[in-house]
């Protein structure tokens, strides 16, 4: 604590403990309890209290009050348990002071603890106590613990969330003096809160009330998923074995309503170390949960047991199973007699409880989200360890896509009953389509591809697609376009994969004229996407090429919506790499030359009124000036020169912070070309040379340094922190740190002293009111020298440290906190002297 700090808590404290003054903001109340909980975690020792006796004062008062308020008694609570923390301080507050606040004569058996902020405090001033083992004595021999297992149902959801971690707390702080001594399963001896803790769950979980066996059911879980359940194995497995046979009974009692809580404890308890084997009764009953649990219950269980590494293989096909069933179900369904096998030999359930979801309005869709949002998962993983039916499952996507848009028409009862309670389910098609799209990565799926993109083209072109389900098709189509790019280059079926994207390239025409922006708009994300991933392919660029697409996607630079022309100059701009940059540029006519472009997306940057499309644009120029597009050295600096005093007056933060990334881009580039080693910084003797001389002279040209000092001073903190991160990796390339320039040395000279003043100028950050422009006040961004001299004696780590400070580091620190809580109480105290 520093000295000014200890000069002002006592009047804090004395303040605090006053019950005239009216109760502080609770946010200041928690900012002081943060501070104090810094100062204890550094120095365990009892020298805070002697040093500041009115810590002690101010919880005797406070417990000396009559009625105290709630949040005042709730601080307190919270700041003695944050005090006894340590052992030492723990014997200086002695258990009488800490029992009147903790123990059975204390707040719990009166009045205020209706309140729930003050059990709140309650709870988490005993969390922050019990880190050793004489406030777990002083909690055991108090009656806390019964009072912690009483919370665990309180009405308030926060103090029995809070509960509930502080027993796991408890049981993991009571374990750790017995971590060193052999256990077995026979032989075990709990200490003495873990123990009372293990009989709560035992007696809880045998009860007849429900509430009491979900509360010890939740318990068990945030153990078995804290540090307990994977750093205490041996204690893990005692636990679990003393808990097993209830939980197996409930897995077989359909009555009991807890069994949602069920899964997700035993994915916890098997993700322990405890059970890496594949020998043992857990798995076996974990193999009854698969059978017992319903679909919508077993699905997280399922997916959760196939990402573990250590599942017996059994096991990981029987979640599998579990998992697919609703996609067999969906593919025995489409018809009768069957064209297709399902995608299951056997069922780990019975196949009716299936069937009797799907075939209600209610659940059926709810299930399928469910499997498919697992299935996507899966088919995201690099390494599963079991092989997934590709193909069925390809075929059981398209069979839910044309029950959702009503193309099938299924002969079986079952089918059309699904049928109906799929049509125009927009919920099931977007999660379908995504799990499409991972799908195309997969192989096993070739001889469906035809009909795979029958079923998208329909969506392309149905009426009756959303906006949204289009955006997903559009999503998944792209990703099977690149599969079938990439089989047609093996197999050479050229002629289907020009038949495909004719006809796609016909109804994203149809789609750009859409009167819906989020069409137009999902339509030039789907034409990029294309250009990206297939630009360099001919039968591609044939179909991208043919004037309509272009002419349409020009048109839609002036959209009066903004996001479709932010869109629209992302999709010209990845055109231009074919229509304008490619070493052959076909023949598309002058409206699509190299120069109009430019000129065209220059313009949005200096004059649309959104800032979605002029974000657009510098990240385009940024883009094409990586991939070396902007023609010869003296061109691309015009170019940037040209961009820059465009940008550098833009009213959006994010387009002068793009500008910053072109600069950076282009100054990386010019390095590479001009100097022989562009990483490595030069030393003094190099420094003279035409290279370096050649690259200050074009950074000045293209007026980079102006834009840089001047973006230092930026209101907008990441434009100032990039434009230094800029100038600190000029600095490397142009200085070694030992050959800085000294500011003293090089004041006397005109150019010093204007970098003098600029360093000063600097200084005030975005509080700055003249900077100094070209020439102005002694400082010419454009002289190589003058630039030269200010990387070198302008202290850029300061500024850094400077910019990356939050913007209320001073008005954060304790001392500030203490003297805000006494200007308040002296305002308070003024203001009653001035009523009489």
């Amino acid at each position: 604590m520093t000295r000014e700090c200890a000069v002002l808590l006592p009047g804090v404290c004395a303040a605090l403990a006053d019950p005239r003054q009216p109760g502080l903001d609770d946010t200041c109340l928690e900012k002081l309890l943060d501070w104090f909980r810094s100062l204890t975690w550094f120095d365990p020792t009892v020298e805070l209290l002697q040093d500041n006796p009115c810590l002690t004062e101010l919880i005797t008062s406070v417990l000396a009050l009559p009625d105290p308020s709630p949040s005042i008694l709730s601080f307190t609570l919270q700041l003695a348990g944050i005090l006894a923390s340590s052992e030492s301080r723990f014997q200086h507050l002695q258990e009488k002071l800490l029992g009147r606040l903790f123990g059975q004569e204390g707040p719990r058996g009166g009045a205020a603890w209706e309140d729930a902020s003050v059990r709140s405090g309650w709870v988490k001033g005993v969390h922050s106590m019990v880190h050793h083992q004489p406030a777990l004595h002083f909690l055991c021999s108090t009656g806390g613990m019964d009072v912690i297992f009483a919370l665990q149902g309180d009405p308030s959801l926060f103090v029995a969330s809070a509960a509930s971690q502080l027993l796991v707390h408890i049981l993991t702080s009571s374990l750790e003096s017995e971590t060193l001594k052999a256990l077995s399963a026979k032989d075990c001896d709990w200490p003495v809160c873990a123990q009372m803790i293990v009989k709560h769950i035992e007696e809880s979980l045998q009860s007849s009330s429900a509430s009491h066996i979900e509360q010890s059911l939740k318990l068990l879980n945030s153990l078995f998923s804290s540090y307990f359940g994977s750093c205490y194995a041996a204690w893990t497995e005692v636990l679990w074995l003393d808990v097993a046979k209830q939980i197996e009974s409930f897995l077989l009692e359909e009555t009991v309503q807890a069994q949602p809580v069920l899964a997700n404890l035993l994915l916890n308890v098997a993700r322990s170390p405890v059970f890496c084997g594949s020998e043992g009764s857990f798995w076996a009953l974990i193999t009854s949960a698969l059978e017992h649990l319903t679909p919508v219950q077993a699905g997280p269980l399922a997916v959760g047991l196939l990402k573990l590494c250590k599942c017996p293989q059994d096991v990981r096909i029987q979640a599998l199973t579990v998992l697919l069933q609703p996609m067999d179900c969906i593919l025995r369904a489409a018809s009768q007699p069957l064209e297709y096998a399902g995608l299951l030999d056997e069922s780990v359930s019975d196949p009716v409880t299936v069937e009797s979801l799907l075939s209600s309005k209610t659940s059926c869709a709810g299930l399928l989200c469910q499997t498919l949002a697992h299935l996507e998962k899966l088919l995201s993983l690099k390494h599963l360890r079991v092989d997934l039916p590709c193909a069925s499952l390809l075929r059981s996507l398209m069979t839910i896509l044309q029950f959702c848009n009503g193309f099938l028409s299924p002969a079986s009862p079952l089918g059309r009953t699904i049928s109906q309670n799929l049509i125009n389910c927009f919920r099931v098609q977007k999660s379908a389509l995504d799990a499409l799209a991972v799908l195309s990565e997969k192989k096993d799926c070739d001889t469906l591809i035809g009909s795979l993109f029958d079923v998208l083209l329909a969506y392309l072109h149905s009426p009756n697609t959303s906006p949204t389900v289009l955006k997903k098709t559009f999503q998944a189509t792209s990703k099977w376009l690149v599969h079938l790019q990439e089989l047609s280059c093996s197999n050479s079926q050229w002629q289907q994969t020009e038949k495909i994207l004719e006809d796609v390239f016909l109804v994203l025409q149809k789609h750009l004229c859409s009167p819906c922006w989020e069409v137009r708009d999902s339509s030039l994300e789907f034409l990029t996407a294309m250009v990206k991933c297939l630009r360099d392919q001919k039968e591609f660029r044939q179909c991208l090429l043919s004037p309509e697409v272009l002419r349409l996607t020009e048109n839609l630079l002036v959209d009066p919506e903004s996001y479709v022309r932010a869109s629209a100059v992302t999709a010209v701009g990845h055109l231009a790499f074919i229509t304008c940059f490619a070493p052959e540029s076909p023949a598309t006519g002058n409206l699509y030359n190299k120069e109009n472009t430019v000129a065209k997306l220059q313009e949005i940057l200096s004059t649309d009124s959104e800032g979605f499309p002029r974000r657009a644009v510098i990240s385009i120029f940024t883009t094409w000036l990586r991939e070396g597009c902007t023609g010869q050295p003296e061109d691309t600096e015009q170019f940037v020169s040209r961009v820059i005093q465009t940008v550098e007056h833009d009213l959006d933060w994010e387009v002068r912070l793009g500008g910053l990334e072109l600069v950076e881009v282009f100054c990386s580039q010019t390095i590479c070309q001009l100097s022989q080693c562009p990483y490595a910084p030069v030393s003094s003797a190099v420094t003279s040379s035409t290279p370096q001389n050649e690259l200050l002279q074009v950074f000045c040209r293209a007026k980079l340094f102006g834009f840089l000092f001047r973006s230092l001073c930026d209101c907008d903190k990441p434009v100032g922190q990039r434009a230094c991160d800029v100038l600190i990796g000029l600095r490397g390339h142009f200085y070694s740190t030992s050959t800085l320039e000294n500011p003293q040395e090089i004041e006397d000279s005109p150019a010093g002293r204007g970098i003098a003043w600029l360093q000063r100028t600097l200084r005030q950050g975005s509080l700055a009111q003249n900077f100094p422009t070209d020439g102005g006040d002694g400082v010419d961004f454009q002289d190589p020298g003058s630039m030269m001299l200010a990387l070198g004696a302008i202290d850029l780590l300061e500024l850094h440290d400077e910019l990356n400070k939050s913007s209320d580091h001073v008005e954060e620190s304790p001392q500030s906190l203490l003297q805000d809580i006494l200007a308040t109480v002296g305002t308070i105290e003024d203001n009653e002297v001035d009523c009489y």
